[in-house]
């Protein structure tokens, strides 16, 4: 897997939810923008303040937990 180097997770920035480089863009957000049918493009004109391999790695970090599996132990 690559480097998720711009992902940041802080308990005092957007509540601790994955960020991209401590600013207060959500991973979340950008995915669900993607996911409503803007373009990587749109995203960058309207956060001049991104770049594309921020949009990159976080759609990478959304695709990685969606992966993970949750092992439920018996009590």
């Amino acid at each position: 897997m690559d480097k998720l180097d711009r992902i940041t997770q802080d308990p005092n920035v957007m509540g601790g939810r994955p960020c991209i480089r401590g600013m207060r863009i959500t991973v979340g957000m950008i995915v669900g923008q993607i996911g409503a049918g803007r373009t990587s493009l749109e995203l960058l004109e309207e956060y001049p303040y991104l770049d594309d391999q921020d949009i990159r790695q976080a759609l990478l970090y959304a695709a990685w937990r969606a992966e993970e599996r949750e092992v439920v132990f018996a009590t």
